[in-house]
């Protein structure tokens, strides 16, 4: 049993409020994004939670196209 668990990767979900904390960005920049379906997220009654993980690798995805855009 204790190897399932240690292959079991819990997600870091974060509140738009503390994602936005945590990286600088706007809230509402992070809010846009979540009400475009976007990023990856739940909704648990009025709050949304972000899974932080799969945010950073679209912050970083859409940073790669940018310098791939640019280096043409």
């Amino acid at each position: 049993m204790t190897e399932m668990n240690e292959m079991i990767k819990i997600p870091t979900m974060l509140t738009i409020k503390e994602t936005a904390k945590r990286t600088g960005l706007a809230e509402g920049f992070i809010r846009k994004l979540v009400l475009n379906h976007e990023i990856v997220f739940v909704r648990t009654g009025k709050k949304y939670l972000v899974n932080f993980e799969k945010f950073v690798d679209y912050l970083n995805q859409e940073n790669e196209a940018v310098q791939k855009g640019g280096a043409d």
